[in-house]
């Protein structure tokens, strides 16, 4: 008895850190429900005295902190392992081992590809935004949560991976990728062949050198005389938050990129340094831009910089916050929503283009390997003759 007793002391101050909101104002700290914290504890004690299934303390902490993140029905927030937190951070870098793919988790848990990254196996092998991933290995992804969907995903260079998907309209088929380093310069740039002084610069994703890669593409560029720009964030899953309110920096004027949206407080990131390339310019975009994607076209729509041309995007307004826990663990959180400047909240909604132009599914392919091809990008054509 006393050693119950001894693991169920153990167990009440673990989940009390879990389990009691601190409320700091005026010194004063604020408990809530201890009845449920109550029941909690006797189910523990419950599982140590009476389960045939062995499992220590810290399990059960985990398992606890596992089922609060899952209580919040959040596809973006997560309880992750330190494998997975390592992964994510190699993500955030830039550099990993794996396919390529943007993946989200959606209401019904299907497992939707937001985007494919450019020059990666699953790009290669023809997957496109919109496109469905039913099981990875043989394994069901019903299974699975989002993060450990991505884990199965990655992995050492030059192994297989075999992806079940489904896109509407046809039928299943399975793809087999060869993993790969994925490590790709996200911003890529070039006057326009047979059109004089039409810049078109490419970015892919939002890495940590995203801002300093596209400063430089944009120097080079600047060393001719540019009548116009064309900014390609069609497929753009997105990324750092930071990293675009710096790429919009480059396009807007001095003020505000996005607002945040806290839970207990409000705060309006604004431009963060002068270098205003100030010419007429058009966006491209498309379903499969995304997040930090959506902060940049949405800033610059608010702030009449530019065109949007294409077709309504993603519709991911939510920021998430890593926090690192013991261990090499992590616990990633939805924390905020952000607003466009003029306060329009995109989430689950997207942004309409100013013009918008549909792809065949032929033209999506060629835009996707963003090789400019005015004669068979029909969004690409349309930004040049706004352009001009």
């Amino acid at each position: 008895m006393n050693q119950r007793n001894g693991i169920l002391k153990r167990v009440l101050k673990a989940l009390v850190v879990f389990s009691v909101f601190v409320t700091v104002s005026l010194t004063v700290l604020v408990v809530v429900n201890l009845d449920t914290l109550g029941q909690a504890v006797r189910v523990v004690g419950l599982i140590k005295s009476q389960s045939i299934n062995e499992v220590d303390t810290a399990g059960l902490i985990k398992g606890a902190t596992v089922g609060m993140v899952d209580a919040l029905g959040d596809p973006y927030s997560v309880y992750m392992e330190p494998k997975l937190y390592e992964n994510m951070q190699k993500n955030i870098k830039g550099v990993y081992g794996g396919v390529g793919l943007l993946i989200t988790m959606g209401d019904d848990h299907r497992l939707i590809v937001v985007s494919p990254f450019k020059g990666t196996p699953a790009q290669r092998a023809g997957i496109v935004s919109g496109d469905q991933i039913l099981k990875i290995d043989e394994k069901d992804v019903a299974e699975l949560d989002l993060e450990d969907a991505a884990e199965l995903m990655q992995g050492e260079p030059g192994t297989s991976v075999v992806l079940l998907i489904y896109r509407e309209g046809e039928p299943f088929k399975e793809v087999t990728l060869i993993r790969e380093v994925v490590e790709i310069p996200t911003v890529e740039g070039e006057f326009l062949e047979g059109q004089p002084g039409i810049g078109y610069v490419n970015i892919s994703n939002f890495s940590e050198h995203t801002g300093f890669e596209l400063g430089k593409v944009l120097a080079e560029l600047g060393k001719q005389p540019i009548k116009g720009l064309i900014l390609d964030l069609r497929s753009n899953p997105g990324g750092s938050l930071n990293v675009a309110v710096e790429v919009a920096s480059y396009f807007v004027p001095k003020g505000p990129v996005v607002h945040i949206v806290g839970k207990s407080s409000n705060h309006t990131m604004n431009t963060v340094h002068p270098h205003r390339l100030d010419v007429p310019l058009a966006v491209l975009v498309n379903k499969g831009s995304a997040s930090a994607s959506e902060i940049v076209a949405g800033a610059i729509k608010d702030t009449n910089s530019g065109i949007l041309v294409g077709e309504t995007t993603f519709g991911k307004g939510l920021v998430q916050t890593l926090f690192q826990l013991s261990g090499g663990a992590a616990l990633k959180l939805t924390t905020a929503k952000y607003l466009t400047p003029n306060n329009q909240d995109i989430n689950k909604v997207g942004i309409i283009p100013d013009v918008e132009v549909k792809l065949t599914p032929e033209e999506e392919a060629i835009a996707l390997a963003h090789a400019p091809d005015t004669n068979k990008d029909a969004q690409l054509a349309k930004a040049i003759e706004l352009l001009q």
